[in-house]
Order: C-alpha cells, then structure tokens, then sequence
C-alpha cells in the first residue's frame, strides 16, 4: 500500500516536473539525445572523467550547515589526491530541502534524471523513508549520516546505507543508564514523526529487558508551536514519573527545555536525559545564549564516541581553517561519507564496471495503462555499488568503518556527557560490548583486564537543581488521584486487621505499620481503604492479588504471606514480620517419673552403647593377652577382668595398665566417644529433671503425613493447596476452620470425636491463638520460611519506598513498638510453648561410633599381621612336641595364646642349643683330623725301615 502511495506521488511529480524550474528545459532536451550513444560513450573509457553524486540537505538547519560543509571538502579531498580514483573527479550536487518533504522528493527526482551514482541524505528520516522505495527501483544506493532512525535498516530499503550509528544503539545506552540508576518508570517526550516514534519504540524494547517502562509518551506535533509544547509538558508535569527522555531533532530540541524551564521542570528531582541532539548543538553553535545554557543545567546526553587519531586531528584543523561552526561528528560522518564512496567506486571500475544507465521502470496505473516514467533512470551496476559500499573497509576519521550483516557501523559506542555551567563533563563511556563503563571503550576491548568489578560505572553527575544525590526519579503529584488500596475483611485473628463497623476506618497491626511507613515517605501519598470480602469467611488473598495486578487496586494492605505465585502477579515490599508454617496440636505436661534416667537416650542407642562397651573391651583383650598379666588367668577371670575394665571406662577408673601401643590408640579414642556420650547424657538428664516438658504424639509435619489422621487448616488460605501439591497430603484430610474458638473446639474434639490432631497454619497466628490457649503448643520446626508485605502492582516506585519506610521503622524500634501493641500476651508468656524432643537418637553420633569402630579394625589388623610375622619367624618344631603331633591351626590357636615372654625365652634356649651343638661338632672333627695325622706319621717311619 504504500509503495503505490508513494509511485502515485511520483507520477505527479514527474509529470509537473518540468514546470517547476526552468533550468530542467535543457535536461529534457538532452534527454532527446538517443541513449544508445551514450551507452556506447560510456562503453568506450573505462573510468569516466566524471561521476555524478548528488546530496539533499536542510541548508537552515544545524546539521546541514556542517554536512553541506563536511561534503564539500570531502569531495575536495578526493579530486586532489589521484591515487584513489585514478583520475575521476567526483562532482557532488547539492540542493535545499528547505525543510519540507515535497520539495525534498522534487529534489531526488531531478538526481534520478541526471544519472546520478549516488545520493547521499536527506537528513529526515521521514524523508528517507520515501526517497528508500524510489532507489530501489532505480538501484542507486542512498547513503545518509543523519538518518538514525531504526527502521530504516529492515529488508524493505534494500539500497539505503546508513553511515552513522542507529538510534538503536543510542537507546540501549539510555536503557542502561537508567538502569544502573535504578530507574523503573520513564516519560518519553518525541516529534511525532517516523525518526521520533520508531526511536521511541526501540527504547521501550531496550528499559523492558531492563525490568522497566515507558509510563507515558509525550508526542510533540513536528509544527508544534511553544504553546502546543507548553501544553505537552504541562501534561507531562503531572505524571508521577520524574525521568524524562527526550528524543528530537536539532531546531525543536532547545525549544522543549526553554518551556520546561519556565514550567520549573528543572528543578531538583527531575531527571532530563536527551538522544545525541543537543551535544551536537552545544559542539556546533557554542557558545550558546544564557538562556538556553540555563534551561540545560544537569542534563545528560549523548555523544558518538571516536577516539583519536591522526586522521581525525588532521580533519579538525582543516575544519578550524574552513568555516566557524562548531565541529560535530556529524561533520566527520558526513566527511567519511564521501571517502566511504570513493573506495567503493574505485573498486566498482576495477571491477570492470562502468556508469551506464537504462530506461525506468515499467509500471501501471490502477486502470493498466502504463505510466510515462522514462524520464527517470536506472543505474544498471547499482546492485555491484551497493555490494562495493557494504564491503569497504577502511579507516576514516570516525575510526574503523565496516558494516555488519545487518548493515550498521562495527564499534557503537558513545560518551555520556552531563551539562554543568557553561560546558559539559564526560561522566562514563558507553559501547556494544563493554556497556556502561569510566574507561573509554577502546581500552576495555583491548586489554579485558581493566574491566573493573566496581560498581561504578559513571562518575558523580550533577543533577537538575545543582544536587548530588541521585533523584529518586519519581513523585507523587499534588493534585494526583489517590491510591486505591484493597484491605481485606477479616473475621478471625483480627488483630491484624479490622474494619471499625459503622466507619470506612481500619485498625490492626498491618494497618498501623502501613501508615507509620506511608508518614516517613518524603512527599504525600494520598490513599483510601477499600473493603474486600463478604465479611462472613475470610477472603482468599491470592484473588485480592490478583486485583492489584488487574489494576483494580493500586496496592493490597494487610496480613499478605509472600509466596512465589502472588510475586508473579504483583510487587511485594519488604516483609514488616516473619512469617512461616508451623503445627499446632494438644499437648500434656510430661513429669520426671521413676525410671526417667533412661530417657535421655533410645532404646537403639541405649544398645549401641553396650555393644560398643563389650566390642572395645574384647579389642583391647586380645591385643593385651600376650604380654600384660593383667589380661591372663583363668576364663573366668580373663572374662571378668575384661567386663570390668570395658565399663570402668565408662568413669575413668580402669586400673590396668596397656603395654601396647595398638590398646593405647584404641583406648584413647573410646575414652574420647565415652566424654562426649557421658556429657550428652548428662546435659539431657539435666533437662529432663529440672525443665517441665510438653509431649505430643505428633512431633511435626513428618509425622502429620504419615499418619492417616484429620489436619485441620485456615479457610480460604494458601495452606490447603501447599499440603495438598508440596506435602502430598490427601484432600480428604483437610478440614476448614474460620474462627479460634472453631480451633480450640477442633483440637480439644480429636479426631475420634469429629475433630482434627493437628492445625497447620501461619506462625503469627498460631501465636496469637497460644497466648490464651495453654493446652496447645507448636510442636517441630517451621517448614516453610516467609514473611507478610504489602502488595503493589508490578515496577510500582511505592514498593521500594515502604520497603525502606519499613526499614526505618525496624532500626528506630517503632517497628517492635507497633508489635507489642497488638501482639503482645502475657497469659502464657512462660510456658516457652514449643514442643521439643528431649530424647537423643543414633544418628546424632553415628559418627563417635565409625570412628571407633575403624580404630578396633586397623588395631586387629595391624595385630593379626604382626601375629602371623612372628609365627612364621618363631615356628616351633613340631618334632620336639612329646605324643602326638597337633594339627596346625591347634599350634597357631596355642601361639597366639602364648605369652610372649615365654616365646622369647623358648627362642633364646633354641638359640643356645643351636650354637653348643655347632660347638660339639667343631670339636670332633678337629680331633678327627688329629689323629689322621698321627696315624699318617707312625706309618712313614715303618716304611723306610723295610727299604733298608
């Protein structure tokens, strides 16, 4: 739809177009000339003389003061210097929107028909918008540095190029900085037009991933007079939101803060941030009139980040030499511009391509004739340009330029600037990738280390009002509507919370600790109770929840237990007291009795302790018998002595003495197990004997569900469906109760005669319900842990300021002063109604009985080792046993029974026999080997006497 909107407009256009400026005559009557020989003209030379780009801009606006100027010595800077277009000079062509759209389209149609490459502008957005559709059909690549509107990069202007950041990326960096200010409500104030809107639009994307929201949006007519703005900010003055944005154009933008001025929006506890808009003015019209420096004061903008370089120095001083406006970066964008489609017609002409152009589109009106549009050209290597442009890189004053898939400028980053007296400060730096930063976005993307983990991202600002301390960013107006809160009519436990009958008045203690925080608010918020429930049962406060997200109610006041499925629905504040689960059941005092000595510990334990007694005792035996007297005897007193000594530890009175060291390590570490169970023992006796106790068969929420009996609950609260989906406990169990007294006459009944064996419900009113009822107690632990608040809707500011109101009224102590009026009893103040379990069981010191149960193992075996070592070593010979010779495990059974004293004499006596036998052997053989000698010589003397 509107592609024929706008093809309609160019019918017109084309058709009066030689009516409008008399120069256009001779175009027409060139136009005559049969483009067949201009075609092959231009097929003849390679690289033409000449290429032709045109640029539309607003001569009377900032912006295009600087880019008509920027433009021209770009294209200046290219003609001079041969080696980037190897002799093509670029002849750039530029005409006066004179800030209207329809002379704007009127200029574009006349680059249209003289064969223009490229057109680079205009500056509105809106503008661009039109001219996308008519290059797409001419492919001629439209190049702006102006054009910041997000939009503008989607699939539908194929051959529009942005040359500048998108406003996408200025309202991440406003997303942000709102964010780490902890802003959640902002007002939007922008021209209404397609650049204002769909930056608008971003931004809302951008705060909601932040959590927050545009909560009003203040569009300004693009002819709005001051009256029309003055009326526009008035509207905006009474919005509770004190963070503005405004996002606008050069020549409206100080008109909106000279109004605010006079409006006294100024002032402290307004925040006044602004898209990059007025940092250009300040750069390009400084220094600017006192009166426009004072409507400015504590602002924050935004400024495209380039860091320095020797281009950029380079093009500052021939900028300082040219003209006496001010440098922006839009200067350099526009500058960069130029260059950006020079580098990309060099490569298009080493590509082989030439400038040739062919008849315009054919297209048909709604009757079907076709439409004279010949006068109009289509640039036949517009497709290849375009692909050239989106691929140059190259290095520019700006810094680095390249495109990204999605055809914006790599390295987004911005200053954030804050106006302080006649100038600016820089406060932090923003990019893509390092976000919100003090340190400038080249330093971080460098060397990663010096991202620092404070949480200081931006230095002190000083704000509207010449202040320091951060604006809370929100106020409640004077003549605003008051707060509807939703208070819910109780009939029990009304304590908390009560309607006075006759009267729209409420008292209780939520109520007074709501009002003590509303008081320490720092401005009025005015407010009116109104009534929820029937007045017969107590209201289900999830649907009341429910009501405030439905925006029924602003906010829920009174006895609210924070549970995830209402924080899903609204905002709580900070719980004003603690809360959680607990049972309540009948209990009866529990006296001492006779045999009470047992009760400290089970019946398990109690058994554990006497095996543990026997098993150490046994250890310490076996490792003692060989060697320690003490331990050897008769069975009987080998039997007797262990039993005496295994239990004598139990007072530290064992006598005998370890000559093992294996007994000793034992002996220590059951010594060691033998205080720690002794002081338990001791310490629980103690309690039993001297402290009057509760007992209850039901000892917690545990045994509620194991067992089979009635539970009784609060009716209408979120108890039922918590033991029913958490616990798993059965429906039919369950049985409401509204008043006390339906309490008390539940309990007392038992579940025998109708009634129920316990109640699960919110500890602050099973306290109340005790502090008359003795007869009952909470008995384990609380198995569930919250707290009660105040519900608002979702990003209300009034739930962070009653969150630090309550927390002011717990640091003074009223907070505590408020609970004693209302919560303090004293009936059973003495009782210490909890019910406790005073028995100790196993697994309290499983741990005591592994570690000595490891000691008697490694001792046994390190024994058994040694034993086996030594008989093998000590092996008695068997042949020495006088009868019949015994069985081998009979001899280890009588060596491991042996003294040990004995074995070593037995060995010493073996030892000796060994060497005397050795001894005796040694002599006869020597006597042996004297008497051969003898023999050998009475002999030789007979033999020589028979010779002679």
């Amino acid at each position: 739809m509107a592609m024929n909107q706008v093809w309609g407009l160019l019918v017109v256009l084309v058709f009066f177009n030689g009516c409008f400026i008399e120069e256009q005559r001779h175009t027409c009557a060139q136009a005559q000339i049969p483009r067949s020989k201009k075609l092959m003209n231009a097929s003849v030379v390679s690289r033409p003389e000449v290429v032709k780009i045109g640029s539309i801009l607003t001569f009377d606006s900032t912006i295009g003061k600087i880019g008509k100027i920027a433009l021209e010595a770009a294209v200046e800077d290219v003609n001079s210097d041969p080696t980037v277009l190897n002799g093509t000079k670029l002849e750039l062509t530029v005409h006066d929107s004179n800030s209207s759209g329809f002379v704007g389209i009127m200029e574009a149609l006349q680059f249209m028909e003289s064969e223009s490459v490229a057109l680079i502008g205009p500056e509105s957005s809106a503008l661009t918008h039109m001219i996308s559709y008519v290059v797409k059909e001419l492919k001629i690549p439209l190049l702006s540095f102006t054009a910041t509107d997000p939009t503008l990069s989607s699939l539908q202007y194929p051959f529009f190029i942005r040359t500048t950041h998108s406003d996408l990326f200025q309202m991440a960096a406003i997303a942000d900085i709102i964010d780490y200010y902890e802003w959640r409500e902002i007002v939007a104030i922008y021209i209404d037009d397609d650049h204002g809107r769909n930056g608008i639009t971003s931004l809302a994307d951008q705060i909601a991933f932040k959590r927050s929201k545009i909560s009003y949006k203040a569009p300004i007519n693009p002819d709005a007079t001051r009256e029309d703005i003055r009326d526009v900010l008035l509207q905006v003055s009474f919005k509770e939101s004190r963070v503005l944005v405004v996002h606008t154009c050069t020549n409206r933008g100080l008109d909106i803060l000279d109004v605010a001025q006079e409006l006294k929006m100024m002032d402290s506890g307004y925040v006044w941030i602004t898209t990059d808009w007025l940092s250009t003015v300040i750069d390009i019209n400084s220094p600017l009139p006192k009166k426009s420096i004072a409507a400015m004061q504590g602002v924050i903008t935004l400024r495209s980040y380039i860091k320095d370089s020797q281009l950029k120095r380079k093009f500052i001083t021939k900028w300082e030499n040219s003209t006496k406006l001010g440098l922006s970066t839009y200067s350099m964008y526009a500058y960069d511009t130029i260059w950006l489609l020079a580098r990309a017609l060099d490569d298009f002409f080493h590509q082989g391509g030439n400038i040739s152009f062919s008849k315009g589109p054919q297209m048909k009106d709604s009757q079907g004739t076709f439409l004279n549009l010949d006068s109009l050209s289509v640039f036949n290597g517009g497709k290849i340009l375009l692909k050239n442009i989106l691929g140059v890189q190259m290095n520019g004053t700006t810094g680095p330029i390249e495109f990204t898939s999605d055809k914006n400028l790599v390295f987004p980053a911005f200053e954030v600037i804050n106006v302080i007296g006649t100038g600016f400060r820089t406060v932090g730096y923003w990019s893509n990738s390092s976000r919100l930063s003090t340190s400038p976005p080249e330093t971080l993307n460098t060397n990663l280390t010096n991202q620092s983990s404070s949480s200081e991202l931006l230095y002190s600002v000083i704000w509207p009002g010449q202040t320091v301390i951060k604006p809370r960013g929100w106020f409640y107006p004077q003549n605003g509507k008051q707060l509807k809160i939703g208070v819910p009519v109780r009939v029990s436990f009304q304590d908390f919370v009560e309607e006075v009958k006759g009267t729209d008045r409420y008292v209780g203690y939520s109520i007074d600790v709501f009002i003590a925080a509303v008081k320490l608010l720092p401005y009025a918020a005015p407010y009116t109770f109104y009534s929820y429930g029937d007045g017969h049962k107590n209201p289900a406060y999830t649907d009341l929840v429910s009501l405030v997200n439905a925006g029924v109610y602003d906010a829920a006041v009174g006895d609210i237990a924070i549970i995830s499925n209402r924080t899903q629905m609204a905002d709580f504040t900070q719980p004003y007291i603690e809360s959680g689960l607990v049972v309540v059941a009948p209990v009866r005092r529990v006296s001492s009795g006779t045999w009470a000595f047992f009760r400290p510990f089970t019946a398990e334990l109690w058994c554990v302790i006497g095996i543990c007694f026997l098993v150490v005792g046994a250890v310490v035996w076996i490792l003692e018998h060989r060697r320690n007297d003490e331990f050897r005897g008769t069975p009987r007193q080998q039997v007797v002595t262990t039993l005496w000594f295994s239990f004598s530890t139990l007072y530290f009175s064992h006598k005998q003495n370890m000559t093992s060291s294996l007994s000793r390590f034992v002996l220590i570490l059951w010594l060691f197990v033998v205080l720690i169970i002794s002081s338990s023992y001791t310490a629980s006796l103690t309690s039993i004997l001297t402290v009057q106790k509760l007992s209850s068969p039901i000892e917690g929420i545990d045994s509620l569900k194991s067992s089979k009996d009635r539970i009784g609950y609060q009716e209408s609260s979120f108890v039922r469906n918590y033991l029913v989906e958490e616990i798993g406990i059965s429906e039919n169990r369950l049985v409401p109760l509204n008043l006390p007294e339906d309490y008390e006459k539940a309990l007392n009944d038992g579940p025998q005669n109708g009634g129920v064996v316990a109640i699960v419900d919110e500890r602050p009113y099973i306290e109340l319900f005790l502090s008359t009822r003795c007869q009952f107690s909470i008995v384990g632990q609380d198995f569930t842990k919250n707290g009660w608040g105040f519900a608002f809707q979702r990003d209300s500011p009034l739930a962070i300021d009653i969150s630090n109101a309550i927390l002011k009224l717990s640091e003074t102590g009223e907070l505590q002063n408020i609970h004693n009026k209302w919560l303090l009893r004293s009936a059973c103040s003495s009782q210490g109604a909890e019910f406790s379990v005073d028995r100790l069981e196993l697994k309290r010191f499983k741990g005591l009985f592994f570690i000595i149960g490891l000691a008697c193992f490694l001792a046994l075996f390190v024994y058994l080792v040694l034993i086996i070592y030594q008989y093998t070593k000590h092996k008695p010979d068997l042949s020495e046993s006088p009868g019949t010779t015994p069985g081998r495990l009979q001899t280890f059974i009588s060596f491991i029974d042996e003294k040990e004293d004995s074995l070593n004499i037995r060995s010493k006596k073996r030892l000796r026999q060994t060497s005397s036998f050795r001894s005796n052997r040694d002599i006869v053989s020597l006597n042996g080997y004297r008497s051969n000698r003898k023999e050998s010589s009475s002999i030789a003397p007979e033999c020589s006497e028979h010779g002679d």
